[in-house]
């Protein structure tokens, strides 16, 4: 663990953080004009909304000072031994996956796989995840992994009713399922006005009209049922079945798909995933190929690129849903990637036959610790399990002399009842551990032996419900059983991938800035990573007083009266807060509220939440500059002044300006008795300036994996968490679960993604007010310095008052297609030859690009774009001059592969030009080569595969 001085050090950390330096910042102002930060500001966010003091955040520290500070907060963390389960576990992290992935910035600072000719390497990590998924299910089709087990069960109940036969209202859930599931459910169901039913299916579903069921396997006590006879009877009444199974359990037990399930749930955590604290973790969804097109989230397929060669890709089908905004079935944005990543190369490191060994391992233990509390004289009612046995006690006095015990001892067991008690076992778990449990509830009885109670012990897995079939047949479960092979693979998928580690990603809208090595190191701390989040609060005062003074923060930059930190996605925070408005206005008996007003510019998830809160989206038009139409505005507000629950706005816009009559907007909206929701996408323009809730806001979510430095890690994790001002305090998200008071959970954990949380705190507490306020100031610098120098050669689509853009700018190349035939796809792919990520494509209007550099790229790094968006327009003009070809250039062919260049070249144009173009030096050892030439995506989507094809496909 780093927890020494060596990071002792006089200068404060925002200048390590923003890129520029004072010398570069003042180059930039010049080519701007202006003579300070100062007059640029006041030149691009409106008077009317500044912030006229610093913010009420303490002065920012030394890396140094800031880990002693978190270590301290880290340690009053008390790390018992969890036997809590309820779907979360203690695991091994092979330390060749914690060092080479989790801890290695090429797979944490990547971004989603949109551009999959730089992303090669994590869509093949991913892939395997779906394979993993796909065999251990038994199912034909899994995607690249969901939030959580709790946010994917309730993805499956509204896929469920889409497709099922019945068209009932109801949705049956068994009674055995985690309850931070059902409680996840019901808060997903409410709005939709779906009636969940709690039952027994075994005895309850006879004759019920449902559209669905989800089934728990093994259930949340540990009991294992034979759901066979239940699932023909819910396909009978035309409901289709969902099954949240373990997947470690699946390497010993009969898959869901062989005993007929529709759809597998469940979480991926136990697979080398530390608990955290509730996360993040991969969630998985899996079911048959049918249904393929119906399936929330992002799913990898196989295709080819422009040399025939296997290429992989997201499939655009589910890619990203929220494009059909109000029509969306889901408003999932943010996956798991980085999560799902770490547990498909757990996979592949052990192997079928190391994981079920794993799993042989942990059945065995529990049946023995089964036997051996018997032997004591307990009731143990659990006769079929894998890793979970419910204990029976005579009294609730007697469980709690138990439960103290157990802490006494640092061990957590799981209040079930009043007098039972359950116990899980996982992968970490020895057999002095049993023997130590067996010690717990002797209470001064003779313990058995270990050896003699194992010999004597049967398995407790039914004959019928055992797996005879196989699974992660496929070479890349096979090759990497080694650390010296792992390594390697390792290695070549992450050089086959462009990130922040090697590469500024110039994406508007996803704000790709530096995720500091200090704000990472907390991370792999076991006072953050192996609690479980159920365990009794007295253990966990080191987390709440993280989250507290993160909240605290929080509060004083977006200038909101409370924070939820539950959501674990920018998604769900935009879902949490038009929930907590919806319950606003049905507590003042105005229920009847369920308009959503939502500007044409608006992010496609904003729609998505709004269906999803069921709201009925009325869209408000934009005028020329991009900026809300006003009297439209106001023309609809009073359209439907009755029936106005919220606006949905982003601001800056989606535009990448300031509007100035974005006070007057909320007030029309308030007049109106509707909620204002503004977006917090992009606060990064935002901190230090000005503050949503002091210029209208009544509720916004933020990303903190955008803002705030959480690393987007390939896809994931996010964390969406929401402000309020104190009227919707009351209706935040709570977790009964958890024993959090409020609203309905929005995720199975009640902090979400709680052990990446302390990466904002140290980003906040390292900058401080004045740091963060900078920070914003040099992303404006940084982003009109870009577009002053790009005006010259491309339009620059929207700006504001006085010529100036916000945080991201717009370049608009549509007029190019009609001189040249270039497309905006063109210069994407051209810009990999350069070395660089494309921009945000076709976002939020077709045919441009949107560019944000953000405040942590250097001068030096701005140029070297600003010089291949240069030369790139210098190409196509050779196309409109038609000194080069309008189908033969370097663009249309782009990116060009080094394979490439072997051999015959048939091009009009140069090999030079085509890999090494003006500014990209001729250094091999620094040059970017893509993997794959263009990936076909028709292609892609007509001939769908999304498991792994066989090592062959790949070597031909």
């Amino acid at each position: 663990m780093f927890r020494d001085n060596s990071l002792k050090q006089d200068a404060l950390f925002q200048r390590r953080h923003i890129g520029p330096g004072c010398d570069e910042q003042q180059a930039m102002l010049a080519e701007l004009k202006v003579d300070s930060l100062a007059e640029l500001i006041d030149e691009v966010v409106p008077a009317s909304i500044r912030l006229n003091a610093p913010l009420k955040l303490a002065d920012g520290c030394s890396e140094a000072e800031v880990l002693e500070r978190l270590a301290a907060i880290a340690a009053r963390n008390q790390v018992f031994k969890s036997y809590i389960g309820m779907g979360y576990y203690d695991t091994h992290t092979p330390p060749v996956i914690l060092r080479n992935v989790f801890e290695n910035p090429a797979w944490y600072t990547a971004y989603t796989p949109y551009q999959p000719e730089i992303s090669q390497g994590r869509l093949e990590a991913l892939l395997n995840f779906q394979t993993m998924v796909s065999d251990l299910t038994g199912l034909e089709i899994a995607n690249a992994s969901m939030l959580d087990e709790a946010t994917a069960a309730a993805e499956a109940m509204t896929f469920c009713q889409r497709l099922a036969k019945s068209k009932s209202q109801v949705f049956f859930v068994a009674r055995d399922c985690h309850p931070q599931t059902i409680e996840v459910m019901k808060t997903r169901a409410e709005p939709l006005g779906i009636d969940v039913v709690v039952g027994d299916p075994r005895r309850d579903l006879a004759g019920f009209d449902c559209f669905g069921v989800l089934l728990q396997y093994p259930g949340t006590h540990g009991d294992l049922i034979d759901y066979r006879a239940v699932t023909e009877t819910a396909h009978a009444q035309g409901a289709l079945v969902v099954v949240a199974a373990d997947l470690l359990a699946l390497t010993l037990l009969t898959p869901p798909g062989e005993f007929g399930a529709d759809v597998a749930v469940g979480t991926t955590q136990r697979f080398g995933v530390p608990m955290g604290f509730g996360g993040p973790h991969a969630g998985y969804f899996a079911t048959r190929d049918e249904f393929k097109r119906s399936m929330p989230g992002r799913l990898v397929g196989v295709s080819v690129d422009s040399h025939g060669r296997p290429a992989l890709r997201l499939a655009m089908q589910t890619r990203e849903q929220h494009i059909r905004r109000e029509k969306a079935t889901s408003n999932i944005c943010t996956a798991q990637a980085l999560l799902a990543i770490i547990a498909g190369l757990y996979a592949a490191y052990h192997g079928s036959e190391g994981l079920t060994a794993i799993a042989r391992r942990v059945h065995r233990l529990t049946a023995t610790l089964a036997e051996g509390l018997r032997q004591l004289g307990y009731s143990v009612p659990t006769e079929s399990f894998f890793d979970t046995v419910t204990v029976e006690v005579d009294t609730a006095n007697h469980a709690n002399v138990l439960h103290a015990q157990a802490r006494a001892r640092g061990v957590n067991l799981r209040a079930a009842g009043d007098t039972r008690i359950g116990v899980s076992l996982d992968e970490t778990t020895t057999a002095a551990d049993v023997v130590a449990l067996w010690g717990l509830f002797a209470l001064g009885k003779v313990v058995p032996g270990f050896a003699e109670i194992e010999a004597q012990t049967a398995d407790a897995i039914p004959p019928q419900l055992a797996r005879h079939s196989a699974f992660l047949t496929h070479p890349v479960f096979q090759l990497y059983r080694s650390e010296t092979e792992m390594l390697r693979y390792l290695r070549r998928l992450a050089d086959k991938d462009l990130a922040l580690d090697r590469t500024m990603i110039p994406l508007g809208s996803c704000t790709m800035k530096l995720n500091a090595t200090t704000e990472m190191i907390p991370v792999t701390w076991p006072e953050f990573g192996k609690l479980h989040p159920f365990a009794p609060a007295e253990q966990t005062a080191g987390y709440r007083e993280l989250t507290q003074e993160l909240e605290a923060m929080l509060c004083a930059i977006t200038g909101y009266d409370a924070v939820s930190l539950q959501p674990n996605a920018g998604s769900q925070g935009e879902y949490a807060g038009l929930l907590a408005i919806r319950a606003y206005h049905a507590s003042r008996g105005q229920s009847q509220r369920d308009v959503c007003l939502i500007p044409s510019s608006a992010h496609g998830t904003n729609p998505a939440s709004a269906q999803m809160a069921n709201m009925k989206v009325v869209v408000v038009a934009c005028d020329e500059a991009g900026n809300v139409d006003v009297d439209d505005l106001k023309a609809k507000a009073e359209q439907h002044s009755d029936k106005l629950a919220a606006i949905m706005i982003t601001y800056p816009s989606t535009h990448g300006v300031f509007e100035e009559r974005v006070r007057e907007v909320c007030d029309v909206v308030h007049a109106h008795g509707g909620q204002v929701y503004i977006d917090g996408a992009n606060m990064n323009a935002l901190v230090g300036l000005a503050q949503p809730g002091g210029f209208g806001g009544d509720v916004s979510h933020l990303n903190l994996h955008k803002t705030f430095c959480i690393p987007h890690g390939g896809g994931g994790p996010g964390i969406g968490p929401i402000g309020v001002k104190a009227h919707l305090a009351p209706f935040l998200p709570g977790h009964k679960a958890g024993s959090l008071v409020g609203g309905g959970a929005v995720s199975a954990a009640p902090y979400g993604s709680a052990s990446i949380l302390p990466i904002t705190w140290t980003y906040i507490t390292l900058m401080g007010a004045a740091g963060l306020k900078r920070a914003t100031e040099v992303a404006i610098l940084n982003a009109n310095y870009i577009a002053t120098k790009l005006a010259p050669h491309y339009p620059i689509l929207y700006t504001g008052p006085n010529n100036r853009v916000a945080h991201e700018c717009i370049v608009d190349v549509r007029p190019l297609k009609d001189t040249s035939g270039v497309s905006v796809e063109d210069i994407a792919k051209r810009l990999i030859d350069f070395g660089f990520h494309a921009p945000t494509m076709s976002f939020p209007v077709a045919g441009t690009l949107m560019i944000e550099p953000t405040e942590s790229e250097s001068k030096a790094e701005l140029d070297r774009f600003i010089e291949a968006m240069i030369t790139i327009r210098e190409e196509i003009r050779a196309v409109e001059e038609a000194r080069s070809d309008a189908n033969d250039n370097p663009l249309k062919h782009a990116p060009h592969t080094a394979a490439a260049l072997a051999g015959e070249w048939n091009h009009a144009y140069s090999r030079e030009q085509a890999v090494f173009p003006r500014g990209v030096e001729r250094d091999h050892g620094t040059k970017y080569w893509p993997p794959v030439g263009r990936v076909d995506n028709v292609y892609g989507d007509r001939n769908l595969i999304c498991s792994c094809p066989p090592l062959s496909a790949y070597q031909d």
